[in-house]
């Protein structure tokens, strides 16, 4: 799992035949820090059904604006380059699960 830095990364990777879940975060947040250790593990257990990237918002703000990021963490879910959910704050690792579950369902 990586950090999208720039608009190019990101545009290659949101139009990818697989669903993608993008994790925006920031070194200080606490639930951040907390989600990170499901996230990564759900980004090896799904690898190949789900590109999993992360999106510090100190680093890249522009991208987090575009996507109106006001509280963190914040969760997208992208498919055929749209937003298909969105989900903010602390998640367990069993609604982590189940929200990629959903969306494998229907890709």
């Amino acid at each position: 799992m990586s950090n999208i830095k720039n608009f190019e990364e990101f545009e290659a990777i949101k139009n990818q035949d697989k669903p993608v879940l993008i994790d925006f975060y920031a070194d200080w947040c606490g639930p951040c820090q907390a989600l990170s250790p499901s996230i990564e593990k759900l980004s090896k257990k799904y690898e190949d059904e789900f590109l999993i990237k992360k999106v510090n918002i100190d680093q890249f703000r522009e991208l987090a604006a575009q996507f109106q990021v006001r509280s963190i963490p914040a969760l997208f879910v992208l498919k055929d380059g749209e937003v298909k959910e969105s989900t903010l704050g602390y998640k367990s690792e069993s609604q982590l699960e189940a929200l990629l579950q959903s969306h494998l369902a229907t890709a």
